[in-house]
């Protein structure tokens, strides 16, 4: 499979991924603890550049904190965790959990591994749950690189998720990249969402999903049991799901202002109409 995601593309041949995204969590933390007089832990951040996530473990850093875990800001429609002094590394059988998913996305070949390397910098694993249970799973754009999701023990389905976040936080930057001011104004059925949506966010769903069609299309074979039957499951209805969006697509992409973005974006989404 050819690559579909290119390693040089915005914003990582400017600057140092894991760098970039740990920098916004030392951003928000100081942030939060200058607002509140907390002069300890602004302190902590200085003397901290990487938000402390030396003490989480080989990259990604992977934690834990559950739901209770998660702060809610006016700032974020989504809850959200940001490192900090007293943030721990999750269970070591979490970490290994979370390190063969990465590895899953980078044998599925089509740069989906540096994908989820350069934009899975941060993994917080919210609940466990059974194969087949629904998944919750976002990122938000104050936290570039992180993600937060449910996982199941099968490393194959958080590689998808991972794929999938790790999306959207690359499609997020390079817009930002390529100053491209997406108008809200054009509005198109989202059949993911059974609702008319912004071509924001359109696009962004015709981008992440198609991406986690191609990762499964690609890892299904070596896959067997229960967890074949679910993602196999899951790639039919996402081919049901996508077929109907072609036109509007094509429609949705004259509003992107970049012809090399908008070319990438038509790839991969005509590569998953394909699967």
């Amino acid at each position: 499979m050819r690559e579909i995601v290119n390693p040089g593309a915005p914003p990582a041949e400017r600057y140092d991924a894991r760098h970039y995204a740990l920098s916004h969590h030392v951003f928000e933390g100081a942030e939060a603890a200058a607002r509140a007089g907390d002069t300890e832990t602004f302190d902590w951040y200085r003397t901290h550049p990487d938000a402390g996530a030396e003490r989480l473990g080989a990259p990604p850093a992977v934690l834990a904190p559950g739901p209770a875990g998660l702060v809610r800001s006016p700032a974020s429609e989504t809850p959200y965790h940001v490192l900090g002094p007293r943030t721990a590394p999750a269970p070591p059988e979490l970490r290994d959990l979370t390190a063969r998913a990465a590895a899953l996305a980078g044998d599925a070949d089509a740069g989906l591994g540096r994908l989820v390397a350069d934009h899975a910098v941060v993994v917080c694993l919210l609940r466990r749950k059974r194969l087949g249970e629904t998944l919750d799973s976002w990122s938000i754009t104050r936290l570039p690189g992180t993600v937060f999701c449910d996982h199941t023990d099968e490393p194959a389905v958080l590689a998808r998720d991972l794929v999938h976040e790790a999306g959207h936080s690359w499609l997020n930057d390079a817009l930002t990249a390529v100053h491209a001011k997406i108008d809200d104004e054009a509005r198109f059925h989202s059949p993911w969402k059974d609702a008319v949506r912004p071509a924001y966010g359109f696009l962004h769903a015709c981008w992440s999903f198609p991406l986690m069609m191609l990762y499964t299309s690609a890892v299904l074979e070596r896959l067997t049991g229960d967890v074949r039957r679910f993602l196999g499951a899951y790639l039919d209805e996402q081919r049901r799901l996508l077929a109907p969006t072609a036109g509007d697509h094509a429609e949705a992409l004259t509003l992107v202002p970049d012809a090399g973005l908008r070319e990438r974006l038509r790839a991969v989404h005509r590569e998953a109409l394909a699967l």
